[in-house]
């Protein structure tokens, strides 16, 4: 049995995965997201741990015949968020997250200063990574900076909170701009561009190798096995292809989470960073990925469920597919950038928006037009690789695959084919309970395969010209926007 515990922003997931392959258990607790200023998007590490230990809880109590058998933990989480510790390992602040937009301007600052980043780190500078964010504690709460001897990813936190070893693997770190992401190691040129030291990172395991074991008195408690391996685990979307099958080059998926991203393994280190991709190690040896990410996915879908009215995400959904043609193509249309965005725009300024509103646009039609918002945000992403996508189809994951109809929505918006598979909506979980499953034994071949098949969707040839139409009228808004943005900085 095998233990996959996946940290994500807006919830925590537990899952227990037997030999043969199959879930055996499944744990969400919920996560609150802090916004002290703007721009700002914050959580304490304390609420993670909690959070682990409600769902492990629940899990020895209604699983204990499986948490007696476990023999291995994983980890998948969000990536990019800041976790400050001092020497004694006590976290100095609340953690700054993936979404935090406060360094836009150290960000800008490292381009300026460092014109070469790009070619060093293989991505540019955005206010999502890592190092930025501490740029930003240095520049606005200095005493608190020099206090910093240690920096941990979300995830790689809830591990120490497990086994006491301050750890990281190449997938999470890719994301900090700290790491030479060909060499998979820790940069000291990225490292002393922003201010510093190696000695400030965890020590590197691959996402498939042993980090350290489960406290003796966690394992008393949760009523599990007295040596359980902690794996390296990976970040959430490294896991989730983990979790999904796509670990040779050219597989991919399309991940409908909190943010958007669309993924594509690689055979090799391809950097794009001129097209705004994402160019980092996946969770296994030797292997690594491109990805697209947009900051509001279905975040803007929950947004809009709440802003709108709607009782829930699937009515929401459920009125916005009963809006007829003629509806769509007069909607409003809504730009997704609720946070800012990244590829391809890297402009935290960017701000959603619905266009074009009149009297008689309908609540359905104002959903309508987010999900379209959103849909066209993952299409410019997909643009973005150019011939590099080899892609023939992609899964998809996240808690949006759970609607088949913006599964079809998205197929005809990208032209690309899409497969609903099981457990899609956990496919952190499922990744991070599966590179625990290698790192005490499993064949990569045996252990990493594609889970079956619930649905496929092929794009429609249907409504093409008016698809064609919106998605242009929603290329030339957000060019007007960044226009603006432009003229006035």
């Amino acid at each position: 049995m095998h233990l996959g515990i996946d940290l994500g922003t807006s919830e925590l997931k537990a899952l227990l995965l037997d030999e043969s392959g199959a879930v055996e258990g499944l744990v969400r607790q919920p996560l609150t997201v802090q916004q002290p200023q703007a721009d700002a998007s914050e959580q304490d590490p304390q609420a993670w741990w909690l959070a682990v230990q409600a769902a492990l809880d629940h899990l020895h109590a209604t699983h204990g015949h499986a948490m007696a058998r476990v023999r291995s933990i994983g980890l998948s989480g969000q990536m990019h968020g800041a976790v400050l510790l001092d020497r004694q390992h006590q976290v100095l602040r609340p953690a700054m997250l993936w979404n935090d937009g406060r360094s836009a301007p150290q960000c800008a600052r490292l381009m300026a200063e460092q014109p070469n980043w790009p070619a060093l780190a293989s991505n540019l500078a955005m206010p999502g990574f890592t190092a930025p964010k501490l740029m930003w504690v240095h520049d606005h709460e200095p005493r608190l900076f020099e206090q910093v001897a240690l920096v941990l990813l979300p995830k790689d936190h809830v591990r120490l909170m497990l086994t006491g070893e301050a750890v990281t693997e190449p997938s999470d770190a890719s994301g900090t701009l700290w790491f030479d992401i060909e060499a998979r190691r820790w940069s000291p040129t990225l490292l002393k561009a922003s201010g510093m030291q190696g000695t400030q990172m965890p020590r590197l395991v691959e996402g498939n190798e042993p980090s350290g074991l489960l406290h003796a008195h966690l394992a008393q408690r949760w009523g599990m096995p007295a040596r359980v391996v902690v794996a390296g685990g990976a970040g959430d979307n490294a896991a989730s292809a983990v979790g999904m099958g796509c670990v040779q080059a050219g597989e991919g998926f399309v991940s409908l989470g909190t943010s958007g991203v669309i993924f594509v393994t690689r055979d090799g280190h391809r950097p794009n960073p001129a097209g705004g991709l994402h160019a980092f190690c996946h969770a296994l040896p030797q292997r690594w990925h491109q990805m697209s990410v947009m900051l509001s996915a279905a975040s803007a879908i929950g947004w809009a469920t709440r802003s709108l009215g709607f009782a829930n995400e699937e009515t929401f959904m459920h009125e916005a597919s009963q809006t007829s043609a003629s509806e769509r193509e007069r909607a409003p249309r809504f730009l997704p950038f609720l946070s800012g965005e990244r590829t391809p725009y890297n402009e935290p300024r960017l701000s959603g928006m619905w266009h074009g509103m009149r009297h008689d646009h309908t609540r359905a039609a104002l959903a309508w037009a987010v999900v379209e918002g959103v849909s066209w945000g993952l299409a410019a992403g997909w643009r973005s690789f150019g011939d590099q996508a080899p892609a023939r189809r992609l899964s998809a994951v996240g808690g949006g695959a759970r609607s088949a109809w913006w599964l079809q929505v998205l197929a005809d918006t990208l032209s690309l084919p899409l497969v609903q598979h099981e457990h899609s909506d956990v496919g952190g979980a499922l990744g991070a309970a599966r590179l625990g499953w290698l790192a005490v034994g499993g064949d990569v071949d045996d252990v990493c395969v594609r889970p079956a098949m619930k649905a496929h969707f092929e794009p429609s040839a249907s409504g093409h010209a008016m698809r064609a139409a919106r998605q242009a009228g929603l290329d030339a808004l957000v060019a007007r926007e960044l226009g603006t943005l432009q003229r006035g900085s």
